[in-house]
């Protein structure tokens, strides 16, 4: 098969799989909401967040280093994956024991510091057990997306899902009122069980599938942590950012004159509904980011710039006109999606408000993998460091002033500001061109025209577009009828950049 068909064919199967994952999550999160409160959905987020930053820090980004590392391996001659994976798995069991270690000295400290008081010790001593499995099973996931087996680690993600959501939804419907400690007893036990399934599949499917090495890899165990860590501490940075930036919000939202209870309900609303909606359409492109880290690694081994540049030109094009038409749908319809979720109209409001910044926000994902799978870990690293300092400072100086509506303008200045960079980067280093009119303008005049045109005939025919079905029948309407005209658009070009001579097209991803 070939890659490009191959591309294809996992980007389609990785779609479908986090598709239905990232609606379960949606539907998780407002029943959460709903049967214990926005409040206890603020909490939620809070650990998830603080158990993420562990997982960063007891993983060193396993998931990324292994891919990156492996997809590298491959793009040798007489490379040994196999050994490359074994360092991992070694580092990562080396990481997990260090930070769980400090977790159980830690936690009567961590508990006052971080959480309400000493009832959270029990909880915080409860992470090791989710961090070690979850360590190894990135590793894993990443061999299987570095090898083109892409498949095999959604599959493991939808097991780790499945059962996470069980263990919440079956613990959640026993009680009717919450503490911190509770929230955070169940949200970690989830993890533990998923994390255990995930490992236990993946395990089992690498000794199945495991294939006797012809090569023989040069690099050692040192060697691949000197190589590892500079990728790890990106993304040790990024959560530490990440972590601070999630707890000064409720923070500075008391500040504001919030009660404590409301501060968190606003978070949690913000956390649980408001981004993962934002997030919900980029599905296509994260089950593309991954493949794309370890393309462009193999591509970047192997010194193969004419494949970067293909590959680069195609990726800008359908990632703007994909970010564009997502981005008015979630305008238009923002604040029945709200409504629907159970976030009400404080939620639909900021649906609608964040939506402009869109393409921004979705441009990072396939920039980011671009800018990893070359190498470029600390232009990365640097980059993330200023875009969170732009929004960690925006959190605090304007959330105290202006509340909940600061949280927004917080990811406008951040996204906008790293995104042109990540954009200069990328352009760079691939040698591909911004072609703004043909990227960006056009599609987003057809989204105004298509729109428009359709809400007239919605009008004349008198249909309601504020009801669920109306809404519906609208969106898959004028979803087809962009995509038509979006596609037609970048075939003409094309074919006229082809007869003209100066770019042949060769490699394309289709999404």
């Amino acid at each position: 098969m070939k890659i490009g068909k191959k591309m294809a064919r996992d980007t389609v199967l990785l779609t479908l799989m986090q598709l239905g994952l990232d609606s379960a999550a949606l539907l998780l999160s407002s029943f959460i909401t709903r049967r214990l409160g926005s409040s206890a959905t603020g909490i939620l987020s809070l650990i998830g967040s603080f158990l993420g930053l562990a997982g960063i820090l007891a993983g060193g980004n396993a998931f990324l280093c292994t891919s990156r590392l492996i997809s590298e391996e491959l793009g040798r001659k007489n490379g040994h994956p196999e050994r490359v994976l074994r360092h991992g798995i070694g580092l990562c069991l080396c990481l997990s024991t260090a930070v769980s270690a400090a977790l159980m000295c830690l936690a009567p400290l961590i508990s006052r510091s971080f959480f309400s008081g000493a009832g959270m010790t029990f909880a915080v001593r409860l992470m090791p057990a989710a961090l070690v499995t979850g360590a190894v099973s990135a590793c894993l996931k990443g061999y299987f997306n570095a090898v083109r087996r892409a498949g095999i680690a959604a599959i493991g993600d939808v097991a780790e899902f499945l059962l996470r959501a069980s263990v919440i939804v079956s613990l959640t419907l026993r009680q009717s009122s919450h503490t911190e400690g509770s929230v955070c007893r169940i949200l970690i036990l989830s993890v533990i069980v998923g994390n255990a399934g995930s490992l236990l599949f993946l395990g089992t499917a690498y000794v199945l599938r495991k294939k006797t090495p012809h090569g023989q890899s040069r690099l050692s165990f040192w060697g691949y942590a000197k190589l590892a860590f500079p990728i790890m501490g990106g993304g040790v940075l990024t959560a530490v950012l990440s972590s601070t930036n999630d707890a000064l919000v409720p923070f500075c939202l008391r500040q504001y004159g919030d009660s404590a209870e409301e501060a968190l309900g606003l978070f949690g609303i913000f956390e649980a509904i408001v981004i993962p909606t934002i997030f919900f359409p980029s599905v296509v492109l994260c089950s593309v980011a991954g493949i794309v880290v370890s393309e462009f690694a193999r591509a970047a081994a192997s010194r193969d710039s004419r494949r970067i540049f293909s590959l680069t030109d195609r990726l800008l094009t359908v990632t703007l006109g994909y970010a564009i038409m997502a981005a008015a749908v979630l305008m238009r319809f923002g604040g029945l999606i709200g409504r629907l979720l159970g976030g009400g109209e404080t939620a639909g409001k900021m649906i609608t408000l964040i939506a402009p910044v869109v393409p921004f926000i979705y441009m990072e994902i396939l920039l980011e993998a671009q800018i990893k799978g070359m190498g470029e870990q600390a232009f990365s690293s640097l980059n993330y460091l200023a875009e969170y300092v732009i929004r960690i400072s925006a959190v605090l100086i304007l959330v105290p002033r202006i509340g909940f509506w600061g949280i927004a303008a917080s990811y406008y200045t951040s996204n906008v500001f790293g995104n042109l960079n990540r954009l200069r980067k990328v352009l760079s280093l691939s040698g591909a061109k911004l072609r703004i009119v043909r990227r960006a303008v056009l599609p987003a005049l057809y989204a105004f025209l298509t729109m428009g045109s359709l809400e007239l005939v919605f009008g004349i025919l008198g249909a309601d577009t504020r009801s669920l079905p109306g809404a519906v029948i609208f969106a898959a309407l004028w979803v087809g009828a962009y995509s038509l005209a979006f596609c037609c658009l970048d075939k003409t070009i094309a074919d006229r950049r082809t007869i003209s001579g100066y770019v042949v097209q060769d490699e394309q991803i289709t999404i």
